[in-house]
């Protein structure tokens, strides 16, 4: 079950912005209101713009002020309706001295954050390009799932040179670094995927892979055509970053590569789940995040969905069976090629007769392989696909349905089917709390423009392993550079820009120390 933690904010009650006045009687300095509640006063403290998705729940007024039951504690006011704090309330040396410290914070919080912010970009500049470098090698050497030995030893490299304690060969081949920062703080956790694909690159980089390998029995060419150098070079970029301002960061952060995120080869197992199974949430975070590339935004914008992400990821193999014969004489056959077409039709109603409309599924076949020879009819037809759903239900109907579809088929066709369906990553969900406190935090580093609300995907995310124990927020990186094209994930033109490589280590950078941050005020400690 989920372990829902609370967001360091609350929500806006609709129709009132945070910070706001809600009555003539308001005393004000600058743009902030003399009284903070607490969590806004932390927000102030990084510098961060009031929105209308964070703030204040109001819950009733004190003579022109927006109330709160935890408003102000660090002045030391209780809610005292009808009475303006400054008007009538009667404060105590103590709470003069608390009330002023509150107020100053409010002009001395900005520059600091400010500052900080400054000392994140001006690393973020100083370590690109040794970090495009390493995409660069990256990319030229890609390694395929659950085989990443060497990308897993430069990782281990590079980490263990910042200083930080580095656990390798967790699910094979995956690396775990943990930086713990100077101040006291929870912890949280951020991920990057490892692995390459059979693919053959054709996207004419200079650094492009002209690597070969096995895959399946074949030999395939084998690239970065997901962007997994992307968000490795940038995780590694992040650290390096973060390490420098060890000092300023108030809690620990948890950085783990992953290997297998396309999944390991038939017969092995890897990736997020079995790293979850190896320990690597033996210490819970309070958060996890993970980047990844898209070729649909440009370098310097960022997509994310507030709930529904990516989809689950069910795989199934079917074996239809029949009869084989000379293929001049069919009526000795059972035929499997037909019952095959016949049940490849007959799936994709489950689609649009099954499931109700408006539920995201997919019914592909990907494979289908049969015969030897043009006058043969078969004895046997191999079909092989996937499933993408987003509700247990919807992923429980699908295969219930391919079962009955297969067998009603065969039986009317005389021969007989075998079906194996594996269920492999859930539906990856952004937890929606979470990503009200996120949304800010990107929109102050990028603006509000280039942050984007972007459709559910039916691709998958064994992502969803790591967001399934803990809050998640998974996001996606624009790579392409505008005035440039890109193919699609996984295609052989698939081409990120060197300069998402740093924009991600900037995004990244700011978003992990503006949550810690934030969260501190909630959680203890780790």
């Amino acid at each position: 079950m989920r372990d829902l933690v609370s967001p360091p904010f609350p929500p806006a009650r609709p129709g009132r912005l945070p910070l706001e006045r809600s009555g003539a009687n308001c005393s004000r300095i600058g743009r902030e209101t003399t009284c903070l509640e607490e969590r806004n006063l932390l927000l102030a403290a990084r510098g961060l713009a009031a929105d209308a998705t964070l703030g204040l729940r109001s819950q009733g007024r004190c003579d022109g002020w927006v109330t709160h039951p935890r408003r102000c504690t660090l002045a030391g006011f209780a809610a005292a309706p009808g009475r303006g704090l400054w008007r009538d309330h009667a404060m105590t040396a103590r709470q003069t001295v608390a009330h002023l410290a509150c107020v100053c914070s409010l002009f001395a919080a900005p520059v600091l954050a400010q500052d900080l912010d400054a000392r994140i970009d001006r690393e973020v500049e100083r370590a690109s390009a040794a970090m495009v470098e390493i995409r660069h090698r990256l990319h030229q050497n890609p390694e395929l799932s659950n085989r990443e030995t060497e990308t897993a030893a430069l990782v281990a490299d590079q980490l263990r040179q910042l200083g930080l304690e580095v656990k390798t060969g967790v699910a094979k081949t995956g690396v775990i670094a943990i930086l713990r920062g100077g101040k006291p703080g929870p912890r949280i956790a951020v991920r990057a995927d490892i692995d390459a694909l059979p693919v053959t690159e054709e996207t004419g980089f200079p650094f492009q892979s002209t690597k070969r390998d096995t895959f399946l029995g074949q030999e395939v060419g084998v690239a970065h055509a997901c962007g997994h150098d992307v968000h490795t070079s940038a995780l590694l970029g992040v650290a390096t970053v973060l390490t420098a301002l060890r000092a300023e960061i108030p809690g620990s952060i948890q950085f783990i590569f992953q290997p297998a995120e396309e999944g390991p080869p038939p017969g092995e197992r890897g990736g997020a789940e079995l790293m979850l199974e190896e320990g690597a949430f033996a210490e819970k975070p309070v958060a996890v995040f993970a980047l990844h590339a898209f070729p649909d935004l440009p370098v310097g914008q960022v997509g994310f969905n507030p709930g529904a992400t990516m989809a689950a990821v069910d795989q199934f193999t079917a074996r239809i069976k029949g009869k084989q014969a000379h293929g001049a004489y069919p009526h000795l056959s059972i035929d499997p090629v037909v019952m095959a077409a016949q049940a490849i039709l007959a799936l994709q109603t489950i689609r649009s007769r099954t499931l109700p409309a408006f539920e995201p599924s997919v019914v592909t076949v990907g494979i289908v392989r049969g015969g030897e020879r043009f006058n043969i009819i078969p004895s046997e037809v191999h079909l092989e696909g996937t499933v993408r759903t987003y509700g247990a239900e919807a992923q429980s109907t699908v295969e219930r349905r391919m079962r009955e579809i297969l067998d009603g088929t065969t039986r009317a066709g005389g021969g007989s089917y075998e079906l194996d369906y594996k269920k492999n990553a859930p539906a990856t969900i952004n937890d929606p709390a979470l990503a009200a406190t996120v949304r800010p935090l990107l929109e102050r580093t990028l603006g509000a423009d280039n942050v984007k609300i972007v459709e559910p995907s039916m691709a998958g995310e064994d992502f969803a392993y790591f967001a399934n124990q803990v809050p998640g927020f998974f996001f996606r990186l624009g790579v392409v550079r505008p005035g440039t094209e890109s193919g699609g994930l996984h295609t052989p033109t698939f081409r990120a820009d060197d300069s998402a490589v740093p924009m991600g280590m900037r995004v990244m950078a700011r978003l992990l120390v503006d949550y810690l941050t934030l969260s501190n005020q909630t959680h203890s400690p780790r």
